[in-house]
């Protein structure tokens, strides 16, 4: 019982003595530490920054190359891309050729009219992945590579703006409209990709009222691919339509707008008669 009382007085007389400077140790140690937390935060930031700069969406990409456009990679069963940040590629509205079969040949985006000069811009911030030009095909075009995963393609422009390897914000001047490459007049045809693979630009753009149909877009591959029973191979069948409601517009006038029947509203969106729907809200019509 002594021999444990004179520990813990031997203990007590340390804590005293060498425990006065133990503790001014870790006093200055301590803003030391948050220091040095502060600097690796920092330093984690910025190589997450410099990685998304140098190879944007990478978790998609494991390579970057300035060549293929469609090169058709691996894609993921979902990906949520985020739309907040957008600025409209163009400000005209009127599309003269949409998304889908067009001719015996796939049309992978959406045409949309603009006049020689009119400037087109950069959807979302991103890298200028390839500027080229195909003398039967798209003329002029830009491909840029989305931080949020995207990629977006502008094509017959009379004039490119931007360098491949370039970092661009949105809304930054990317070309000028033309009717380059194999055009029968002077338009945008601007498509939206995945990991190389075409999806319907209208499930993200309404160029109509030059905004996105929502904050985000849920891309499922179950959903809009399918296997082609004869020749066993997959085959693009994301042809669906969405209208994202306006202020003051019923089912009625969006099935006018659309042309379509109400009753496929209510069967697309498993709506009926007593459905009340609410602006903001998007609406499958195909």
């Amino acid at each position: 019982m002594k021999a444990l009382f004179k520990s813990f007085l031997i203990a007590g007389l340390l804590s005293t003595t060498l425990g006065a400077k133990a503790q001014d140790l870790l006093a200055e140690q301590a803003p030391l530490d948050k220091q040095m937390m502060l600097v690796d935060s920092i330093a984690l930031r910025d190589m997450l920054l410099n990685e998304a700069y140098i190879f944007p969406a990478s978790e998609l990409y494991p390579t970057w190359e300035n060549e293929k456009v469609h090169f058709g990679a691996q894609l993921p069963d979902s990906f949520r891309v985020d739309l907040r940040g957008f600025v409209m590629p163009t400000k005209n509205t009127k599309i003269t050729s949409k998304f889908g079969p067009r001719r015996r040949r796939m049309h992978k985006g959406i045409d949309v009219k603009v006049q020689k000069g009119d400037t087109i811009y950069a959807a979302f911030d991103g890298k200028i992945r390839i500027t080229a030009y195909q003398r039967r095909g798209y003329g002029h075009y830009v491909v840029i590579r989305h931080d949020n995963g995207i990629e977006t393609l502008y094509a017959h422009l009379s004039k490119k703006l931007v360098a491949e390897n370039q970092y661009v914000k949105a809304g930054e001047p990317i070309g000028l409209g033309g009717n380059t490459g194999r055009s029968t007049g002077s338009h945008l045809h601007f498509e939206t990709l995945l990991c190389g693979n075409s999806i319907n630009p209208a499930l993200m753009f309404d160029f109509e009222n030059q905004d996105v149909t929502g904050d985000f877009y849920v891309y499922r591959k179950n959903k809009y691919q399918s296997v082609d029973k004869k020749t066993g191979k997959v085959v693009d069948s994301e042809l669906q339509q969405y209208h994202k409601v306006r202020k003051g517009e019923s089912l009625s006038v969006i099935a006018r707008k659309c042309g379509v029947s109400v009753n496929t509203l209510y069967r697309l969106n498993k709506l009926n008669s007593r459905s009340v729907i609410r602006p903001g809200q998007v609406i499958r019509y195909r």
